[in-house]
């Protein structure tokens, strides 16, 4: 949960596939690796080999990550209608109705699509980052003791219209565990209601790169509607 510089309160929640878009990856990518030992395609990494535009293995992965794609979107609206629900109960609500939903923007951020860019049409992967053609609403999550931001994309044609997701990680979650303490963690969220447990060590906001140089960074692909703080964060154990 955050506020925003009106003190309007924003509901935000991270999703994917739950795990479902990277089996269906990990499977089409042993696809891609037989057929191109089959086609005898020399690769200088056995991590580059691909799936042909027109095949009916190039088809079936597409068809598959479409769907991975289309349930992450769906799961996080069931995921935001619980929230919601959750929010009203806890501010003494009679029902979810109550709250009043103003503006509710929902985008992937590690995925494929069909876009045309230079007057051609190809397979844009944004892996980190969001689509942020002229208009389009985003969000660009800090950690969870930083700011957020509520964009919305500049359309710049050189960065493929995209922004970045987020902070990104300076250290990895195993590598935090081990560089940080419970107490460096409970110094870094003073003010944000959390759960002290190790579940959040590894998301300490010392592990992500800085927010403000990464929004310093896209100042061409994005302007700022918003700036979000943290008040709650919520993670599973």
């Amino acid at each position: 949960m955050t506020a925003d510089e009106e003190e309007r309160v924003w509901l935000f929640l991270h999703s994917g596939s739950r795990g479902v878009g990277n089996r269906i990856a990990q499977h089409h990518i042993g696809i891609a690796r037989e057929l191109c030992e089959k086609w005898w395609i020399e690769l200088p990494h056995r991590d580059l080999a691909y799936l042909v535009e027109g095949t009916d293995e190039f088809g079936a992965y597409i068809a598959q990550m479409q769907w991975a794609q289309h349930y992450a979107l769906l799961n996080r609206e069931e995921m935001m209608d619980r929230v919601v629900r959750q929010f009203a109960e806890w501010v003494g609500a009679t029902s979810a109705d109550e709250v009043v939903r103003s503006e509710e923007i929902n985008c992937h951020h590690n995925y494929t699509e069909r876009e045309r860019h230079f007057g051609r049409d190809v397979w844009l992967s944004r892996k980190g980052a969001i689509n942020a053609e002229a208009g389009r609403p985003g969000l660009i999550p800090g950690s969870m003791g930083t700011a957020s931001y509520v964009v919305v994309g500049k359309g710049n044609p050189v960065a493929l219209q995209s922004a970045p997701h987020g902070a990104g990680r300076a250290y990895s979650r195993s590598k935090a565990r081990q560089a940080f303490t419970r107490e460096q963690l409970r110094e870094s969220m003073v003010g944000i209601e959390y759960r002290d447990t190790d579940a959040f060590l590894d998301e300490i906001p010392a592990a992500y790169k800085p927010i403000d140089q990464v929004m310093a960074d896209a100042a061409d692909l994005v302007e700022v509607r918003h700036t979000l703080r943290q008040l709650v964060n919520v993670k599973g154990d």
